[in-house]
């Protein structure tokens, strides 16, 4: 058995192609589908069903893959503390992102750290929660930037911010001309959330008390983004709760209105697997995003983490 073998055995979980696999690990596919079945020969078992197509793995197969991730992935944490120190961020590292943190928090600080840090490279991409918190523990992304907390045995959160939910209503609802709202007062009449999958609709109706929900027979006003919910409510249509960096820019708009204190806020955090060793890189990105938001996201207010999971 060897490392590489486990390589080929893992590229085609990911792919389920063997044409595929053998690209990606840069080898012929006729040398990957050896290596594979010596492997398969030697433990005497087959890790992937071959009559399907695309292939899958085998129940054992599942097993065994799974393990393999795991090997591989300290083989490469061993490989980085012998070849480098670490409090260098030289590199190429993955970071997962949530799509309503992506676009209002990373343009804050992205361009400042690249030129700071010219030979680190980010390969950043936009994932759900589950999504980001599935690839962190098989090795697809190095780092996760999402609502915590997660409490996964395998996961390490490190805290940067509690940012606040604020309202976003049309001049047409009812909370238009209100002030002093009570987050227990929010109505689910008019209400526009984000769709099954996002982290941040199951805080927004968290926010809106979920006793409330049984009383209401759905949720018809959904959509995919934080900015299409703004817009239907800029055509006096609704309401929208929205984190505070998605309205930074119009905080004045009377559209625009902070709940009552405590405030709730949701805890965004710098997320990885506990194996990841980079603690250098994890400290110089917490310091360059915390340079880069509102003070009071860090300190000096009261409030209530509202939690998704």
């Amino acid at each position: 058995m060897t490392l590489q073998q486990l390589e080929y055995v893992v590229a085609l979980d990911t792919h389920r192609h063997f044409v595929t696999a053998a690209t990606h690990c840069f080898v012929t596919q006729p040398t990957l589908t050896l290596q594979v079945k010596k492997l398969e020969d030697e433990m005497n078992t087959l890790i992937f069903d071959r009559s399907r197509h695309p292939i899958v793995p085998t129940p054992t197969g599942e097993l065994i893959i799974s393990k393999a991730r795991q090997i591989l992935r300290e083989a490469h944490q061993l490989k980085e503390l012998v070849n480098s120190e670490k409090d260098t961020i030289t590199g190429s590292f993955r970071i997962a992102v949530i799509p309503t943190v992506a676009p209002y928090l990373m343009p804050r600080f992205l361009k400042s750290f690249s030129e700071k840090h010219p030979n680190t490279h980010l390969q950043i991409r936009e994932m759900e929660s589950e999504e980001i918190i599935n690839a962190l523990k098989n090795d697809f992304v190095d780092i996760g930037i999402l609502a915590t907390p997660l409490e996964e045995s395998s996961i390490r959160e490190i805290p940067l911010y509690n940012e606040p939910f604020l309202i976003y209503s049309s001049e047409n609802h009812s909370l238009y001309g209100k002030s002093n709202i009570k987050p227990d007062n929010l109505p689910l009449y008019g209400l526009w959330l984000l769709n099954q999958g996002h982290c941040f609709r199951n805080q927004v109706l968290n926010v809106c008390d979920k006793k409330k929900q049984s009383d209401n027979p759905g949720f018809s006003y959904e959509s995919g983004s934080i900015e299409t919910l703004k817009n239907m409510v800029r055509s006096n249509m609704g309401y929208t709760l929205v984190p505070e960096l998605s309205v930074i820019d119009e905080l004045n708009d009377p559209r625009v209105k902070r709940l009552e204190s405590p405030e709730p806020v949701r805890e965004i955090s710098l997320v990885v697997h506990k194996s990841f060793t980079k603690e250098s890189l994890i400290e110089k990105l917490r310091k360059e995003i915390l340079s880069n938001i509102p003070d009071h996201f860090q300190k000096g207010k009261k409030f209530t983490k509202v939690k998704w999971r």
